[in-house]
């Protein structure tokens, strides 16, 4: 995220030329940079690396919207390539089968998806499968999903495509050598040590301002060994099988190789292809298979012994009951076998979400990454990764891509293997967006975590922490009446089986007690850092003053503001809350580590020497919210917490009842009320207080599920989903938060006429929830989507279902009639004026 423009005659030097490494080259010398070496570990251009076997199945469709476009990158570049007359990519399409009821519904999702990010795709009957498969057996097939312009790209061709076309540019490739170290002058990497693979030579260096690190499988060692850092990826085997030769494809040579779509067929795990005259069958069935530092071959032991390191020996036994099901599928395959001298487990790489790792390394000024990346994304991941260095702009939202997006206090190896494993397992899994992780749980815990389990909390994982979602204590209020959960005045309708997963009817009753009288929120998993030193307020105003932050800081101890990290062109890269609790000292509210990078960054650029400390790491913090929020907190204070005394978007250290307390009057949900920090220790206690003085208020615990439907009611956006550094703050509708010179900016590169708004919509039929990533389309038209849903949920108090989309700025009015597609089925929506609930705001500032 961070804003990175580094000079045109930068010496790079990139680690590996695997597809990635090759892409990354091909797209700088594209862009008139020529200083740029290649150093390779292997042969050109067959490496050695996983992009040496891949099968080169590209599949489009994604819920992420950054990685289809990616894939969509990747076959636009690549279309029509060839190496000495030979094909690099043919877009023979993708069909993806259905053989439960479960998958169907899938299908429809995914269809929606497609629609969404602008892929062609079309729901196939068993009948049409036939016709494009005609020796499938349909007896179980009961629907398919057809994307004719996904493709099958050949690796090695892929590869030296464009490293040929890199090197006829002026960049140099290296074969055969090894990189044994990074050479760095503080904090700025200076160059790469090298020698000749099996060669006990001095190493030579190679000076680079630059170094881009596509090592691919070897990318954890290597940042291990050379930078002694942990990355968030596993590399991890997986089954790869050959037929023998079969009679209905002996007419497809090697040259033309695949004709037919290639075939997902998820509900047994697996994925099929036409291979000449085999077919060639990917198995995900089976357990994962890690694969550790010291079990992939070294350049040495390839060199004296051959073979390629991204292959193991084939394990029959997991690949059993794929062999099985590809021969029920395809009954041909039941007259022959299993070719176990081509057959072989392939290496490749998983990281705990699925993405890439690709960006600038914090900390590390001039070292980059692209890791973790399959052929899929490959091209699409070079254009993004030269962009951004070239231009400090990458063209796309890369916050679930870049490298800095994970906690470093989460990346060790057990970590990076559990989620791995777990992301493995998941491939093909039918995935709710509201799923949690089922590894290493109760990793983190906040010191309210045992009296939340003694209410019945139901936990989700977020950065390693354990937050509750509702809790099944408050089936029962205080006066022990049933709870009857209400969607405004009438009773809470059936949610449909797939909105109802990961949620509870008791949700609107906690949002609903928060709204009419008070309710505690645990906020303790909510990133907070602490800036401090002399200086650190001429430093975030210097920020403001170049439009890079988009306001100036309180000129009060105190006082707390609103603003957004903006990029070159007006991009929001973060949302914060600045508290001002000392002259020189901020209490930062941000979303993640890749804030954290961002001012890092930032102060080594402009040489400040500034002290920046994770200031939730050993705290705790609730939110307590709600019209008796200021009774139930007075009780336990000496000070006064009037409005007069204590206003809205203010800081104060209290005490409450003897604990030492950083007490934020803001509000995410709308309502009058406090966040309230402490040290760790002194959380149980905390909690035990609050919940005693708001006893005679009938307080109640919320979870987060609340709270989401809480601040989609009063308008609050969420930053990484309804609003990333592809859009500007009007495009947004939060220009408020804009001030000064930011503004200004935003005006002279016309960033505040937008052509697209983000806006909210309520279904006409409350019953039904959107989950985010639908396409919306206009009213009556059977076209393309003008946008796509953001966040939405229920809104229990104002009884309406919400929610939010990116619509073209003639969409935006309020009124203006909508629908939106939920498992292939339109529901009828329209713009309304925002925010819902409250729209003076005089609740939470009463």
């Amino acid at each position: 995220m961070s804003h990175h423009t580094a000079p045109h005659d930068s010496r790079v030097v990139i680690i590996g030329l695997g597809v990635v490494g090759a892409a990354v080259a091909d797209e700088l010398v594209l862009r008139g940079w020529t200083d740029v070496t290649v150093v390779e570990q292997g042969p050109l251009f067959e490496t050695g690396g996983s992009s040496s076997h891949a099968p080169g199945f590209v599949f489009q469709t994604s819920p992420n919207k950054a990685m289809c476009e990616l894939a969509q990158r990747t076959l636009d570049k690549l279309d029509g390539a060839k190496v000495d007359g030979q094909w690099v990519m043919k877009r023979v399409g993708g069909l993806e089968l259905a053989t439960t009821a479960e998958r169907v519904e899938e299908l429809h999702r995914r269809h929606d998806f497609a629609k969404s990010w602008g892929v062609p795709a079309q729901l196939l009957t068993p009948e049409e499968v036939a016709a494009l498969w005609p020796d499938i057996d349909t007896s179980t097939v009961l629907s398919a999903l057809h994307t004719p312009t996904d493709a099958v790209v050949k690796g090695v061709r892929a590869v030296e495509f464009q490293a040929r076309r890199a090197q006829a540019g002026g960049a140099r490739l290296v074969s055969e050598t090894q990189v044994t170290g990074i050479r760095r002058s503080g904090t700025r990497v200076t160059g790469v040590e090298t020698v000749p693979v099996g060669s006990d030579a001095e190493p030579e260096v190679i000076e680079a301002d630059i170094v881009i690190s596509c090592a691919g499988l070897w990318g954890p060692k290597l940042a291990r060994e050379l930078l002694g850092m942990d990355i968030p990826m596993l590399p991890v085997e997986h089954g790869f099988g050959f037929s023998q030769p079969i009679e209905s494809l002996a007419g497809l040579d090697d040259a033309t190789e695949v004709a037919r779509p290639m075939i997902r067929h998820q509900d047994h795990g697996m994925y099929l292809r036409e291979w000449g005259s085999r077919i060639a069958i990917g198995a995900y069935e089976h357990r994962p298979l890690p694969v550790a530092d010291h079990e992939i071959a070294s350049p040495e032991q390839i060199l004296r012994h051959g073979g390629q390191a991204s292959i193991h020996p084939f394990t029959r036994q997991d690949f059993e009951a794929s062999w099985v099901e590809a021969q029920r599928l395809l009954p041909e395959l039941r007259e022959t076998t299993l070719d176990d001298s081509l057959s072989f487990n392939g290496i490749f790489s998983f990281t705990p979400d699925g993405g890439p790792l690709l960006g600038p390394v914090p900390g590390i000024e001039g070292l980059w990454m692209a890791q973790s990346v399959w052929v899929t994304q490959s091209a699409g991941v070079g254009e993004v990764v030269a962009q951004w260095l070239t231009t400090g702009d990458p063209g796309i939202d890369t916050h679930g891509l870049d490298v800095a997006r994970f906690d470093p206090l989460l990346t060790s190896q057990r970590w990076a293997r559990e989620q791995g494993e777990e992301s493995y397992d998941e491939v093909y899994d039918i995935v709710h967006p509201r799923a949690t992780t089922l590894r290493l749980r109760g990793l983190r815990t906040s010191p309210f975590y045992e009296r939340q389990r003694g209410r019945g909390a139901s936990f989700s994982s977020a950065n390693g922490w354990e937050r509750p979602l509702w809790y099944e204590s408050n089936a029962t209020l205080p006066d022990m009446r049933p709870a009857v959960p209400m969607l405004g005045d009438a009773t809470l309708p059936t949610r449909d089986q797939w909105s109802a997963q990961y949620w509870s009817p008791l949700v609107a009753v906690e949002a609903r007690r928060l709204r009419e009288s008070v309710g505690l929120v645990d906020m303790s998993s909510l990133p907070r850092w602490e800036l401090s030193g002399t200086g650190a307020t001429e430093f975030l105003d210097g920020l403001a003053d170049d439009g890079l932050l988009s306001r100036r800081v309180g000129r009060t101890v105190g006082s707390i503001v609103y603003a957004l990290i903006l990029d070159e062109r007006g991009g929001i890269l973060s949302d914060i809350t600045i508290a001002r609790t000392a002259e020189e000292t901020y209490h930062l509210g941000v979303n993640g580590n890749l804030d954290a990078a961002w001012f890092q960054m930032m102060m080594r650029q402009r040489s400040y020497a500034l002290h920046l400390r994770d200031a939730s790491s050993g705290s705790c913090g609730l939110g307590l919210w709600g019209p008796q929020a200021r009774e139930v907190l007075q009780g336990l204070v000496d000070e006064d917490l009037s409005h007069e005394a204590f206003r809205f978007y203010r800081s104060r250290e209290l005490h409450v009842a003897g604990v030492p307390v950083l007490a934020m009057r803001l509000s995410y949900v709308g309502e009058l009320g406090w966040e309230l920090y402490a040290p760790a220790e002194f959380g149980r206690h905390l909690w035990d207080v609050l919940i005693g003085a708001g006893r005679r208020h009938d307080i109640l615990p919320v979870g987060r599920r609340a709270f989401e439907s809480l601040r989609l009611e009063k308008g609050m956006r969420l930053w990484g989903t309804d609003m990333t550094r592809e859009h500007t703050p009007h495009e947004a509708g939060i220009e408020f938060a804009v001030r000064g010179a930011a503004a200004e900016k935003l005006t002279a590169i016309g960033a505040d006429q937008p052509s697209r708004k983000l806006v909210c919509l309520l279904l006409e039929d409350p019953s039904k929830v959107l989950m985010g990533h639908e396409p919306v389309y206009a009213a009556g038209d059977d076209g393309r989507p003008i946008g796509y849903v953001t966040s939405a949920d229920q809104g229990y108090v104002t009884g309406q279902s919400i929610a939010y989309a990116w619509v073209p700025a003639e969409h935006s009015a309020a009124g203006t009639e909508v629908e939106a597609s939920y498992f292939g089925r339109r529901l009828r929506a329209r713009v309304a004026e925002e925010p819902l609930f409250d729209p003076s705001a005089s609740r939470m500032r009463s």
